[in-house]
Parts: C-alpha cells; sequence; structure tokens
C-alpha cells in the first residue's frame, strides 16, 4: 500500500480531514492523496502557494514573518499549516516550503525544506536538510515526507 493510501485509510479510520499548505512541492501533496479512491472522504481541498502574496492571501501568512524569516522557514511553515487548517477547516493540515533547486545560498542551501503540521493539539514544525540531490529528487522526498507527518498525526 502507497504512503498516500494509507493516509487515507488512517484518516478514515480516525474519521479526520486533511489537508496540505504546499510551495515547493507545487501540489504533489495533494496529488498524492487524491490518486487513491474515496479520497474525497477525508479531503476537501490543498492549496498551492507558490508566491509569497499566495501564501498571504490564501493562507494568511504574515507579511511580518515573510520579512523577518523569509518564505523558507519554520515560522512560515507553521502559519501555512495553521492558515490551511482553518480555512480548509481540516482537523490535520501539513505544509511545505522549501527550495527545490536548482540554487540556494549559503544561508539557504538548496534541499532545505520546513514542513508544518497542525492538529487539535497545536502547530509542530521541522526543517528537513535534503541536500543537493536535484529539483525532482527534493520535491518527491519532501512529498513523502509530508505524507509520513501527516500518517503519525492519525
Amino acid at each position: 500500500m502507497s504512503l498516500a493510501a494509507q493516509v487515507i485509510a488512517a484518516a478514515k479510520t480516525a474519521g479526520k480531514t486533511v489537508t496540505a499548505a504546499e510551495s515547493c512541492t507545487g501540489g504533489m501533496i495533494t496529488a498524492a492523496l487524491t490518486d487513491v479512491a474515496g479520497a474525497s472522504a477525508v479531503i476537501e481541498r490543498g492549496f498551492v502557494t507558490y508566491s509569497n502574496a499566495a501564501k498571504e492571501d490564501m493562507l494568511g501568512v504574515s507579511a511580518r514573518t515573510l520579512a523577518a524569516h523569509g518564505a523558507v522557514s519554520q515560522e512560515v511553515a507553521a502559519e501555512m499549516a495553521q492558515g490551511a487548517r482553518a480555512h480548509a477547516r481540516a482537523d490535520i493540515a501539513v505544509s511545505v516550503t522549501g527550495i527545490a533547486g536548482p540554487g540556494g545560498s549559503d544561508h539557504k542551501p538548496e534541499g532545505r525544506v520546513c514542513f508544518g503540521i497542525s492538529g487539535p493539539n497545536g502547530v509542530a514544525t521541522q526543517t528537513v536538510e535534503f541536500g543537493a540531490l536535484g529539483r525532482s529528487q527534493v520535491r518527491a522526498a519532501a512529498c513523502d515526507h509530508a505524507l509520513q507527518l501527516v500518517l503519525a498525526q492519525l
């Protein structure tokens, strides 16, 4: 059973709804989840917020947070997850914002991805350094990691 199928099955069993707020994954998480038959029982919507303006408009991420920490930060990931959970009225929301590559900087290298997970008990964040694996591999790894975070919440 795929990781996405495990998430859908666990969410159904728990009677929980799930959403995702995605930047560098560009909808991959929501696509993986909705590839599973029966996903509509636990997924109503997802958010692709690639730009800072989209993060602000669709999720309520603060312009101050973006200015102070940059889009690729745990602070922004937290606000993305909280905003997605509120706007989707979901039980669990995961967020992803990172630098898939190519590029990056010494301060924020290629392969750095920040995650947020928001649920009834609050929000948690983490940063994973996937490394310069290449754009496709970083995005795939970020998608899998986000699904693991949701599964752990369920």
